[in-house]
């Protein structure tokens, strides 16, 4: 599965990306909008949304599926409402039995900041056998895709992060143009975000629904759950982000662990080993010579062809090992692009990896919404104090990432937080919980941490695999008899024995035969 499927969770802040905003903080009160759903006490429009045809594409416009699609209207600032409105995007991919079941399957997004519309065509195959008898929802959470989207403009050298010293300049960039558009950039966390989906389930008419959310998305259905637990009859967690986890420190030791067990698995294998020895002695020896000398290079553009200069640096080779740690198939290029730049120096393949991943990030992530959440739910619990500073600088991602974060969210407006959001989640809800054994964001710890309250839960972990697992073999049936059975006492996953990792390429031709 592409990378561009599924992006982390703070992946911005691994890239030293994020941007700051210079504003007051200060909480929000929520508050109640028109009508009021006396049984649940959400709010919704008076009258139902009504559908019309529409397309559910791809940004890269490589794949769309028909759908119907209809927005919400709600206040930006729910303790506003005759205040500034948004509109919410929401798109239905009905069922294709006329006898389909009444609780249709949410879709949640990861980033934070990513489209849940943009998501779905890449992930789709793997809710075909869901979708024959429910209906799949794609809301755009508030923030993101088609629902007022608080997206700045950025390019890959600001993605790369050089120097966290800029990340003040970025901000302001961003603030600027969100706030001549009339923008509050508060009011676009998880708390009010699940206010929104509980809203779309009101106006659609469903009575309970079931959540599938990846990485980020996976806090917003626990939070979910947790708000509305009447409303939700099963949750699939995939990469699992466990409430009470403050994202920042621990990503550099996770990735580089990941990264670590990638590269002993190449040297495992005997075909790999045979191409490039030890990918491991290239990575360290490619660190210490970008830490000392980068390197001006010019190469044709993946998207273009076009010839394109970089300026590549440690951070940049940072952001490759990151971001090919995510999904196997990219991790399958890894070996053989270090061995290129360390033995031939040859950096076109390693240079052309950060183009095309940093060139996706760009056209998918909003990263106005992605800062209000990193700088409201993790950075404020991050104690300095208990950091090993010492540990992170060993990484390939250093402490320049853990730095960035803070100086971004020092001016960075914090929006409205429940009181109990890190609070551990206890339900009896059925829960199936995803993880791969080597993803560098959410490793199965979190998933591990997160079931301790579910009386009615399972873990799956798949080896070899990276972040975000629905596409992995046969999981499409996996998850269907879940949504079906909702018992993950009887759920069967031992078709989970055939998956395999990619293999790795040991020439540009691709793996061996």
């Amino acid at each position: 599965m592409p990378i561009a499927r599924c992006r982390s969770f703070a992946v911005t802040a691994v890239l030293r990306l994020s941007i700051s905003l210079a504003a007051a903080g200060g909480s929000i009160a929520l508050a109640a909008s028109t009508v009021v759903d006396t049984r649940t006490g959400t709010t919704a429009d008076a009258v139902p949304p009504s559908f019309q045809p529409c397309r559910i594409e791809h940004p890269s416009r490589i794949v769309a599926f028909a759908a119907e699609c209809t927005t919400l209207r709600v206040p930006e600032n729910p303790g506003q409402a005759d205040g500034r409105s948004i509109e919410l995007s929401i798109a239905r991919v009905p069922a294709i039995s006329r006898r389909k079941a009444a609780d249709p399957l949410f879709l949640i997004a990861g980033g934070p900041g990513g489209g849940t519309q943009a998501m779905y065509p890449l992930v789709a195959a793997a809710f075909t056998r869901i979708g024959r008898d429910r209906d799949i929802v794609l809301l755009d959470q508030r923030g993101t895709g088609r629902s007022a989207a608080l997206q700045c403009e950025l390019d890959e050298e600001d993605l790369a992060g050089n120097d966290p010293s800029m990340v003040p300049a970025l901000a302001q960039r961003c603030l600027d143009s969100l706030q001549q558009a009339g923008r509050d950039v508060r009011p676009y966390t998880t708390s009010v975000a699940v206010q929104d989906l509980d809203r779309v389930r009101v106006a659609l008419g469903y009575a309970q629904i079931n959540l599938y959310g990846t990485s980020y998305g996976s806090r917003v259905a626990q939070h979910y759950l947790r708000r509305f637990p009447q409303h939700t009859r099963s949750v699939i967690l995939d990469g699992v982000v466990p409430p009470g986890l403050a994202l920042g420190p621990e990503l550099a030791l996770d990735a580089e662990a990941a990264l670590e067990r990638l590269l002993a698995r190449c040297t495992a294998d005997p075909a790999c080993h045979a191409a490039f020895g030890d990918p491991a002695q290239h990575y360290r020896a490619l660190r210490a010579s970008l830490d000392a000398a980068p390197l001006d290079l010019t190469l044709p553009d993946p998207a273009t062809g076009t010839p394109r200069a970089l300026h590549f640096t440690a951070q940049h080779l940072g952001a490759v090992l990151r971001l090919s740690s995510y999904a196997d198939l990219q991790a399958s290029l890894l070996p053989m692009a270090l061995h290129e730049a360390q033995t031939n120096h040859n950096f076109t393949p390693l240079a052309g990896l950060f183009l095309v991943s940093a060139g996706g990030l760009r056209g998918q992530l909003a990263f106005g919404m992605h800062n209000t959440v990193v700088c409201t739910e993790d950075v404020p619990f991050i104690d300095a104090r208990r950091v090993d500073r010492t540990r992170l600088a060993a990484t390939y991602l250093g402490v320049g990432m853990l730095d960035g974060l803070q100086a971004l969210c020092t001016a960075w407006p914090r929006g409205p937080l429940d009181a109990d959001f890190r609070e551990p989640l206890a339900s009896d809800v059925p829960v199936l919980l995803l993880s791969g054994a080597d993803d560098p964001v959410t490793p199965p710890a979190g998933a591990v941490a997160a079931m301790q309250g579910l009386t009615r839960a399972r873990h799956l972990v798949i080896p070899g695999k990276g972040h975000g697992q629905i596409g992995v073999t046969c999981m499409d049936r996996i998850v269907a008899e879940f949504i079906r059975d909702t018992d993950p006492a009887r759920l069967d996953a031992g078709c989970l024995a055939r998956s395999r990792p990619a293999p790795f390429f040991t020439s540009p031709a691709g793996p061996p035969p």
